[in-house]
């Protein structure tokens, strides 16, 4: 049987990458820091995943196990593995780095000379490509030509929402029924697996921007907003709807710009968004908008969910007052539950808010979009607060 060693034993990888290895017939061996998930895992060797959606049903995965993730047992799982993913978070992934060096090194000494591929499914462009050069660090020069000769780093787009619900087992799970995963077919180091549920692409920018710049900006706007709103779950946002409306033309305002970049059919790209307003309506998931909206400094980086569709559609000369007013609301994000929020709030005020959306965002203070962000901060709080 192949083993797969799946990195983040948490919702998504449970629910989602986990749970579809599993089915495929790989041995998953989930690695993780979380002692107490962990030696349940290791103890029961199997979850349910609860689809909560118009149809509700349950799966059973089988044949699971779990390590500590920094110890002996994720180094030896990856020296037997076929094949790598993570699900841990874009800034987790410099610190697996050392130990899938590790394990890699092992393969190199016990001189294994199968492929291993390393998916890293995480919500950002290029996290494998970032994962290989982190990992390439932790090398000498012999285990660097190894590596790139036996092992893969496979970018990828991963797309189902699965909301931390408690359940009465807590290693089980809820998630939604869509499910998305488009992997680079091109980066594999020997043939790829064939994987039920895996889409294999020679085109993935456009599935990554496609998802990252519509569902994820949707989803981060909706949660934004519905904080500003006073509403607790991201289902209860979108049926607001006055903030529906504005979340649905935040995403055809990206999606007219990510139609001009890859040539996406215009009418087919907005019937997509529909389809992603149905998600978030969904009434069962109980996706709270303070796990949506975490994390504001990462959302509002250069290159993620927020300022880089805004930019994009502004390059291709189209409005963005929608998108720039989720940007705005974003601002306001005052949680001091999250770390980010409160160091968000602490540089604006000591700062300015211009010289603070600069350091954020990547936006040159003197850019003429600052204007309108500082306008739409207000109107966020005047419309919506």
């Amino acid at each position: 049987m192949k083993k797969a060693v799946q990195f983040g034993a948490g919702n998504i990888g449970r629910g989602f990458i986990g749970a579809l290895l599993a089915h495929a017939g790989y041995r998953v061996v989930f690695a993780d820091v979380n002692r107490e998930v962990v030696d349940r895992i290791e103890r029961e060797g199997r979850y349910m995943v609860h689809i909560m959606d118009v149809t509700c049903s349950t799966e059973t995965v089988e044949g699971v196990t779990a390590v500590d993730s920094t110890g002996a047992g994720a180094i030896e799982a990856i020296a037997e593995a076929d094949l790598v993913t993570t699900a841990v978070g874009l800034n987790v992934l410099p610190r697996i780095a050392p130990v899938l060096a590790r394990g890699i090194g092992l393969r190199q000494e016990r001189e294994v000379g199968r492929p291993l591929n390393v998916i890293a499914c995480e919500n950002g462009i290029g996290a494998s490509s970032r994962l290989r050069e982190a990992v390439f660090a932790c090398m000498d020069e012999p285990l660097r030509r190894y590596c790139e000769r036996y092992v893969g780093f496979p970018d990828c787009s991963v797309d189902r929402i699965v909301p931390p619900v408690r359940c009465d087992n807590p290693i089980d799970v809820v998630a939604e029924r869509f499910y998305e995963w488009n992997v680079d077919e091109d980066a594999f180091v020997g043939p790829p697996p064939h994987i039920e549920g895996m889409n294999l692409t020679h085109e993935l920018s456009a599935y990554v921007e496609r998802k990252l710049f519509t569902l994820n900006t949707g989803h981060a706007i909706t949660a934004y907003l519905g904080r500003l709103r006073g509403y607790a779950t991201i289902h209860e946002s979108i049926t607001d709807r006055q903030l529906r409306s504005v979340v649905r033309e935040a995403m055809r305002e990206s999606g007219l710009g990510l139609s001009a970049r890859y040539g996406l059919d215009r009418e087919e790209h907005f019937r997509y968004i529909d389809r992603i307003i149905g998600r978030f309506e969904n009434p069962y998931l109980d996706d709270r908008v303070e796990r949506v909206g975490r994390e504001p400094l990462r959302k509002l980086g250069p290159t993620d969910r927020l300022v880089r569709p805004t930019l994009t559609a502004r390059e291709y000369g189209y409005p963005t007052l929608a998108l720039t007013l989720g940007i705005g609301a974003a601002l306001l994000y005052d949680n001091p539950d999250d770390p980010e929020s409160v160091e968000m709030m602490r540089r604006i005020e000591q700062q300015g808010l211009t010289d603070a959306v600069a350091d954020f965002t990547g936006i040159p203070a003197d850019a003429p979009i600052q204007e309108a962000i500082a306008q739409a901060r207000y109107a966020a709080g005047r419309l919506l607060g």
